[in-house]
């Protein structure tokens, strides 16, 4: 990574600052203690990682400021990226990544230049694609290119236990501590499992071993089943010839019901007939009792037509009689109602003029009461004069009375209001007091059981990103196994072809029997063509194996750590998953939480309208209890009390003045009395003549009409026609008794003329009724002969009915035993079956032991090469030489060849094991051996120059492995510190050093706070604080 460009805005300790790195190879970066400096390094790896020495994300905004901002350009393995992280406080920010659209070597002018986006959806998976893009995350950066403050001789202050696990945590090699636990989780699972099937085996080959006497067993109940089946079959044969016997006597048994049935059919019908004879007999002697009587009856018929023929007579005198009588009865009917009208006019007229008497004597005596009336109409007069004074005053006062009962109303109504609104608000007091109590504390306890739902989410929304990264790490560290593994396989096909060559070669070279071959007699090295004796080759021929066995060792470990990676992934995918679940209820939690939130903030506002209504309702009690409301309406209502006053109206006295005029007024009545009177007088003399007249008149009338009328003549006459008639009604009603007695002549003569028809008939009926009772005679008694020889065979043949019950039982008892010896044989079958298929079970799980075994061996050797003396020593190992010659390498360069290192990674115990005292324990450690001219000793007894020329050349060579590790070349040198721990000299060649190793590195910055050493650089970035933050100048 090589910085080009840096743009600062609001981070740290600077408000806005641009730093461009162009040009710039081996650069200091001076000022003063706390001018921000190390921000200024701090802001690159912020803007690429998000990561700084801050505690909390927010810190690392500007004070005062809301936002801060990091542009950073850079180039990585020939490409110009672009870095633009920014974030808000108490927010999470945004990150964007770019790369330039132009080839990096066109690129003249920075501000030119277009880029194209990378940016993924969220700030996790772009982190993740920088990192891919780069081949470097913060730790490995950390601590290969920055050296930061304070962290220089981290490294080498610890104890060399400590140092080797601080190496081991550089190179990453923790990861295989998780590989290591997982594989002993694994090899503890298969060696449980292994137990689990070796007991099994056990078991089953306990049940195994029963098989002989389960086949015996087998074999001796088969026999018990076939003895008892032929007893069941014997039993069977015999139950059935006891049921054809059964079968022979119900046919017989049938028959014989049968034949009674018929036999009670033929004597039921036998009766019959006979009551049927019996009765014809009697039917034929009633016909010929009839048939005597034909004389007899013939004489009373005739008695009864001559009967029948006068009551039709008198029937038509009856007729003419009854008609003459209607007539004369219509008629006196109406002269009786002529007669009754005459009569009553005569009585109303008479009414009339008694009424005109009667009213006449009144009219008289009301006439002589004239005097005194006349009187009571003046002191009427006079009552009505006062009454007439007292309505005036009343007319004054109503209306002010009326005012006063409604101002009165309106002071009630007003008062009725204040009394409400008091008793509405004590109803609101008590209706927000019971629903603050009721819901405040439910609503409080929810929102916190909610809150602290939503913060465990929360946690696990945390972890669940943890989870992912973890699994975005595994994929990367399987991409990077499988490239390895890649390697390996190639570089195992180069050797393979290489020993094919050395093979062939042997193969063609000339063999003796007698004589060994000579250096010459061996073809050439098929590898670099040099000769070869025997010795040499194989030399070549082992080494070349010898690498190809570790090849095939290395491709094993890589594909086993591949298996773990996928399964370990797996685990992580799961586990995502079923947090990702548990998620689920979050966003639902978090609008619970707003409704919550919502509904106590409505509980507040109730609370604040409760104050407000509890000081509302103590203002409306007081005014109740002074009165003072309504105070105007008080005011008029005084006015009008005094209007009253002043006009001195009574009603009391108003009430005795039309008391008064009451009791005088009948004198007004009787006065119009006295007028009505001598009118109706006058009216009366000339009525009475006239009535009198009239009622004369019409009695003359009804007694013509009751002599001389026209109806009085009609009915003289019917009367005439009637008299001479001669009809009788008693003897009219004599001959219809007569009549009705001789109706028996007329049943009898058609009881004759049926008889006459009839007799002939029964007398054939009965001769067939005869015959018919002699053929049932016959067929009764040959039935009754069927009956006795049906019941005879029944006598000689026994009912097996109770041995058929018997048989019936025993042969259900065998049957069950039987089927008791068939599922007992069942079984047996069955579990002859299963220890069958148990010995195929057990070869299955001895394949399967084997196998299970050997995972356990592969796990546990697993375990072993996982663990801190397996792959993590062996890599140690391998890398130590490495860095060893490295450190060696920049500390000659930095103490002129005066100092050196060397990496011990194992010691002895200083005593030997029990067993053998001769074999010293050996320690698995890391010391490191310094020795300088005067000889070898320990780290603290060199000066502060030295150690950290020590510590800064076993820093940068362990940078420059780490560097080269994670598949990335280190470009960029960031020290930020060690300059004031060195004296002159130590800065001269400290500074040799940095300019002796500058041409391995692209860009070197170097952090001092020492003025001095601003001139040793020609390349300086000068830090000033300032009040408007730190500023940077750059000089070249």
């Amino acid at each position: 990574m090589i910085p080009q460009k840096l743009t600062l805005k609001n981070f740290l300790s600077y408000r806005e600052a641009t730093l461009d790195f162009s040009g710039l190879h081996t650069a200091c970066i001076c000022g003063s203690n706390g001018s921000g400096k190390s921000s200024l390094l701090e802001a690159m790896a912020w803007a690429i990682w998000g990561e700084s020495r801050a505690e909390s994300k927010d810190d690392i905004i500007y004070m005062g400021e809301l936002e801060t901002q990091v542009d950073f350009i850079f180039i990585s393995q020939g490409n110009l990226y672009r870095v633009i992280r920014n974030r808000r406080r108490g927010q999470s920010g945004a990150l964007e990544f770019q790369v330039a659209t132009t080839v990096l070597q066109e690129i003249e002018d920075l501000d030119q230049i277009k880029f194209r986006t990378l940016t993924e959806k969220g700030i996790a998976p772009t982190q993740q694609k920088i990192i891919d893009y780069l081949k470097l995350d913060y730790d490995t950066f950390t601590n290969s290119a920055y050296l930061r403050q304070g962290k220089a001789d981290e490294f080498m202050i610890k104890r060399p236990a400590e140092r080797k696990e601080i190496l081991a945590n550089l190179l990453k090699l923790d990861q295989y501590d998780g590989l290591s636990d997982k594989a002993k989780d694994l090899a503890k699972s298969y060696k449980s499992q292994a137990e689990i099937l070796e007991q099994t085996l056990t078991s089953n080959q306990v049940q195994i071993d029963q098989k002989g006497q389960l086949e015996q067993d087998i074999i001796q109940l088969q026999n018990t089943i076939n003895q008892l089946q032929e007893k069941q079959a014997q039993d069977r044969e015999q139950y059935q010839q006891l049921q054809a016997q059964q079968h022979h006597r119900q046919s017989w048994e049938k028959l014989l019901t049968g034949q009674q049935q018929q036999h009670q059919t033929f004597a039921q019908d036998y009766r019959r007939l006979q009551q049927e004879l019996v009765t014809t007999q009697q039917q034929s002697q009633e016909l010929e009792a009839v048939l005597k009587q034909e004389t007899e009856i013939q004489t009373g018929y005739t008695h009864f037509q001559t009967l029948q023929t006068t009551e039709e007579t008198l029937s038509a005198q009856f007729k003419i009689y009854q008609d003459s009588q209607q007539q004369r009865q219509q008629l006196q009917e109406q002269q009786r109602q002529h007669l009754n009208t005459l009569q009553q006019q005569i009585q109303g007229l008479q009414a009339r003029l008694e009424a005109l008497t009667q009213q006449e004597q009144d009219y008289s005596q009301i006439l002589s009461q004239k005097t005194d009336i006349e009187a009571g109409l003046e002191q009427l007069k006079t009552a009505r004069n006062r009454l007439t004074h007292f309505d005036q005053l009343q007319l004054e006062v109503t209306p002010i009375l009326q005012q006063r009962q409604r101002l009165q109303t309106e002071l009630d109504r007003a008062q009725s209001r204040q009394q409400a609104r008091l008793e509405e608000l004590k109803t609101s007091v008590g209706k927000l007091q019971r629903t603050l109590n009721q819901h405040r504390p439910q609503l409080e306890q929810q929102s916190q059981s909610i809150a602290s739902q939503i913060i465990e989410l929360d946690k696990k929304k945390v972890y669940q990103l943890r989870v992912r990264e973890k699994g975005q790490e595994r994929h990367g560290f399987i991409d990077r196994l499988n490239t390895v593994k890649r390697d390996y396989e190639e570089k195992l096909g180069e050797l393979d072809q290489k020993i094919q060559l050395l093979s062939k070669s042997e193969s063609e070279a000339p063999e003796t029997e007698e004589l060994p071959l000579l250096q010459s007699q061996f073809p050439p090295c098929p590898l670099c063509d040099r000769p070869l004796d025997e010795h040499h080759w194989n030399l070549v021929i082992s080494k070349q194996q010898n690498q190809q066995q570790e090849f095939r060792n290395e491709i094993w470990v890589i594909h086993e750590q591949l298996v773990v990676a996928d399964r370990e992934l797996k685990i992580l995918q799961e586990e995502y998953r079923q947090i990702q679940e548990d998620l689920l209820p979050y966003e639902e939690l978090r609008e619970q939480r707003g409704k919550i939130q919502a509904q106590l903030e409505s509980l507040d506002q109730d609370e604040q309208q409760l104050q407000q209504l509890i000081l509302e309702e103590k203002a409306v009690q007081t005014i109740l209890e002074t009165g003072d409301y309504a105070t105007d309406l008080y005011a008029e209502l005084r006015d009008l009390e005094q209007k009253l006053s002043q006009l001195n109206y009574n009603e009391q006295s108003h009430a005795l003045a039309r008391n008064e005029e009451k009791r005088y007024r009948w004198a007004e009545i009787k006065y119009s009395q006295i007028r009505d009177a001598q009118d109706k007088l006058t009216k009366i003399n000339t009525q009475k003549p006239e009535l009198e007249t009239k009622i004369q008149s019409l009695t003359q009338s009804l007694t013509e009409e009751k002599n001389n009328s026209e109806i009085q003549q009609k009915i003289i006459i019917l009367e005439q026609k009637i008299n001479p008639m001669g009809y009788n009604v008693e003897e009219h009603n004599r001959i219809r008794t007569e009549l009705r007695q001789a109706q028996i002549w007329l049943t009898r003569t058609e009881q004759l003329n049926q008889a006459k028809q009839q007799y002939p008939i029964l007398q054939k009926r009965l001769q067939e009724l005869e015959t018919i009772t002699q053929e049932r005679v016959k067929n009764l008694q040959a039935i009754q002969g069927q009956i006795e020889l049906l019941q005879e065979q029944l006598k000689e043949t026994p009912d097996p009915t109770e041995s058929l019950k018997q048989l019936e039982q025993l042969i259900q008892q065998q049957r069950l035993k039987l089927d008791h010896y068939l599922g007992q044989f069942g079984s047996l079958q069955q579990q002859q079956t299963q220890l069958d298929n148990l010995n195929a079970q057990q070869i299955e799980i001895k394949t399967q032991l084997d196998t299970t075994r050997r995972q356990y061996r592969v796990y546990d050797e697993l375990a072993k090469a996982f663990g801190k003396n397996g792959i993590q020593a062996l890599m140690i190992e391998n890398v130590l030489p490495q860095l060893e010659a490295e450190t060696n390498q920049i500390l000659s360069r930095l103490s002129s060849n005066q100092l050196h290192v060397q990496f011990v990674t194992q010691r002895t115990s200083g005593r030997g094991s029990k067993s053998s005292k001769n074999a010293p324990k050996m320690i698995e450690t890391l010391e490191i051996l310094i020795a300088d001219a005067r000889g070898t000793r320990s780290y603290e007894t060199y000066s502060g120059g030295e150690a950290f020329r020590i510590n800064f050349a076993i820093r940068l060579a362990l940078a420059k492995l780490l560097a080269q590790r994670a598949g990335t070349s280190l470009q960029m040198l960031i020290i930020d510190e060690g300059f004031g721990t060195q004296d002159a000299e130590g800065c001269d060649r400290l500074i040799a050093a940095i300019n002796a190793i500058a041409s391995d590195f692209a860009c070197i910055l170097t952090v001092t706070h020492i003025p001095s050493l601003k001139e040793a650089f020609q390349a300086r970035i000068e830090v000033h604080k300032t009040s408007q933050g730190s500023q940077i100048y750059l000089s070249i």
